[in-house]
């Protein structure tokens, strides 16, 4: 994860406002060993009691991690709604948003292959808990979602397929 984050997120900037965060350490990479959703749901609700009571000065946001619980990309599409209930149910409606990452993420109306759906594909089924403050202040300081959304695009698509399969490969060897 903090390979992607740091080629990927950072290294094609795919998000203009994570490198501040990330090099002051404000990027929790909280990894679930969950067995099943139920104990999935207990670390979310911990993540975002988490990252409610600690000032973003600490904390600005948090990637929740489940290597194995999500391989199908539609299941946890489906789970999110399950997402937005529990962030209700903390009344952070307003508060916290959440950005689903996967391996095998297809935007609606793309097709599967489309290197465009790799904006949000990440090593392994993630929720990204961010401050909705964070995000207004980013955007207010910075670009607009549209235009990040074609840069993006146009980034991915002149990296390619394998381009992006060479930037998370493991240079251990």
């Amino acid at each position: 994860m903090r390979r992607w984050v740091e080629r990927a997120v950072i290294g094609l900037n795919l998000c203009p406002f994570a490198k501040a965060v990330w090099v002051k350490g404000q990027v929790r990479i909280a990894v679930s060993r969950a067995r099943h959703l139920d104990g999935f749901l207990d670390d979310l609700d911990a993540e975002l009691l988490r990252l409610r009571d600690t000032p973003a000065a600490v904390l600005d946001t948090t990637l929740l991690v489940h290597p194995t619980l999500f391989p199908d990309f539609f299941v946890f599409n489906d789970f999110l709604d399950v997402v937005d209930r529990v962030v209700a149910e903390h009344g952070l409606e307003g508060v916290i948003q959440v950005a689903p990452f996967h391996p095998d993420f297809v935007f609606e109306g793309s097709a599967a292959d489309d290197i465009a759906n790799a904006t949000n594909r990440a090593p392994y089924p993630t929720l990204h808990l961010l401050r909705e403050d964070s995000v207004a202040r980013a955007v207010a300081s910075g670009e607009s979602a549209e235009t990040i959304v074609e840069r993006n695009i146009a980034t991915l698509r002149a990296l390619g397929p394998q381009g992006w399969r060479h930037l998370l490969q493991d240079d251990r060897g």
